[in-house]
């Protein structure tokens, strides 16, 4: 299976956790992963470069901090420009069908905060249901997502065993983690 992490965050070499994150999956070495920020500097995608890679994968994972309840503003605009109507979705959008897609997101809250009547009010999956849509609506499979809370307190520790965790989380099959 080809697997591609799109990073999207605004600092990645200010943040601890996410940094963590994306060198664990560097050492599997069979992993493409782009930092969409250094790509992108000046918000002007590449729509055909980044949908020829999404052809090229089976499975797309998003990695962002958890901005606001969502996803960072040039991932949101990546959304925007590449998951075109009659490409993506709608009469003739075909081109995902069959692909696998999974968020992977920090939070600096902890889980408890994130859970129903919690601090957020709702949980993390109920928060991230418009991507899981904006990827169902485009054809493609929503896998569960990963989540590593209490990102900005966490220790050097907890952070390798969460990039351990995510490492895994990435490459287990479908049926594995549809159970």
């Amino acid at each position: 299976m080809k697997i591609m992490v799109i990073v999207a965050h605004p600092q990645l070499n200010e943040s601890r956790a996410n940094q963590a994150l994306a060198l664990e999956l560097k050492k599997q070495g069979d992993i493409l992963i782009r930092d969409l920020y250094q790509e992108y500097p000046d918000y002007n995608i590449d729509v055909q470069r980044e949908q020829q890679l999404l052809l090229d994968y089976d499975r797309v994972v998003f990695q962002f901090p958890f901005y606001w309840y969502s996803c960072t503003p040039l991932l949101k605009k990546w959304f925007d420009d590449v998951l075109t109507y009659g490409w993506a979705f709608g009469p003739g959008g075909i081109h995902l069908k069959g692909k696998e897609f999974m968020v992977a997101t920090t939070a600096g809250g902890t889980e408890k905060a994130y859970r129903s009547g919690g601090d957020n009010y709702y949980t993390i999956s109920e928060l991230l249901r418009p991507i899981e849509r904006t990827l169902t609506r485009c054809n493609g499979t929503f896998l569960p997502a990963f989540v590593t809370y209490d990102a900005n307190q966490a220790t050097d520790e907890y952070l390798a065993r969460e990039a351990k965790r995510y490492a895994e989380h990435v490459q287990t099959s479908l049926y594995a983690l549809a159970h």
